[in-house]
């Protein structure tokens, strides 16, 4: 059973999660960032949020110029699941767990009242902004929140508990009004289709490494070192780019860590999976340990 529970664990800590809300833009010849704004937010006053998400307010201001490639900020969407709560969503895509009555009002709701199972919701965008001379909580809340009241709001957020702002201090502005126009949704389509792409140029680089230190997971098992070759093993599945022959490789390699860890369970799943991805496996008693054949024959049962 430990053991069991030592590579359950090694699996799930090996797992990532989500998606950056916002996307990049190129500037062109003859924009501006009211241009922009209204471009792809509809709203040329929102020129103040690209100022300060590409920090061109610092040093007295930054003019753009073509080819400078700028954040456009968006809100996120993620969808809850069972069991999650406010304070853990927000703990996990905002930073701390003190921030789920932010999160839970940016969708029409209350910290108490768990999301729905499958329901959409919205992540806020964390603006940062470093305060200069003259700022105070107050004229932050309305530049970009429009409300001079959402000062508590910020104040909360960002933990200053009343403290007065001096220069230099980090202010992170939760901005969930974000609502692309029909332009700016296409430019962050566009974005996403860029951003696969180079993920499947990813993809190959990351098989290429695994191709190259495979044999460091067969040598772990020949080796006796089950222990390595599981982390291993495991840290090449949560790639989740693996080819078929690879994914039967590294599967029949666990196999033999599993049964020697005495895990039966996972070396049954091991098993599985290995003649799931290389369809010309078979189970030979004549090759293989009574041990896994045991194992892989609880798997046909």
């Amino acid at each position: 059973m430990k053991s069991q529970a030592l590579f359950a664990t090694l699996a799930l800590s090996l797992a990532t999660p989500e998606s950056a809300n916002a996307f990049p833009y190129v500037v062109q010849s003859g924009d501006t960032l009211a241009s922009i704004a209204e471009r792809f937010y509809g709203k040329i006053q929102h020129e103040q949020i690209l100022v300060t998400a590409n920090g061109l307010d610092a040093q007295g201001g930054s003019p753009i110029v073509p080819g400078m490639r700028l954040e456009v900020p968006a809100v996120s969407h993620r969808k809850a699941k069972k069991g999650d709560t406010w304070a853990k969503l927000a703990k996990e895509l905002l930073g701390t767990a003190g921030r789920a009555d932010v999160l839970a009002i940016a969708n029409g709701t209350s910290p108490w009242l768990p999301p729905e199972d499958g329901a959409e919701f919205v992540v806020p965008y964390n603006l940062t902004l470093i305060v200069s001379s003259g700022e105070n909580i107050v004229t932050i809340a309305y530049r970009f929140m429009g409300d001079r009241n959402k000062a508590w709001v910020l104040d909360h957020y960002n933990g200053f508990k009343g403290r007065k702002l001096v220069r230099g201090d980090v202010v992170l502005v939760p901005l969930s009004d974000l609502a692309l126009s029909e332009e700016g949704k296409k430019a962050l389509q566009s974005a996403s289709l860029e951003v696969q792409a180079q993920a499947a140029g990813d993809e190959r680089a990351t098989q290429k490494r695994v191709a190259h230190e495979l044999p460091l997971l067969i040598a772990d098992v020949k080796g006796g070192r089950y222990v390595d070759a599981v982390r291993r093993g495991n840290a090449f599945l949560a790639t989740g780019t693996l080819t078929g022959p690879q994914l039967a490789t590294v599967h029949r390699k666990l196999l033999d860590a599993y049964a020697a860890l005495d895990a039966p369970g996972l070396a049954t799943a091991a098993c599985a999976s290995w003649l799931q991805h290389d369809k010309s496996a078979s189970v030979d008693p004549i090759w293989m340990s009574p041990k896994l054949v045991s194992a892989c024959a609880r798997g046909t049962k």
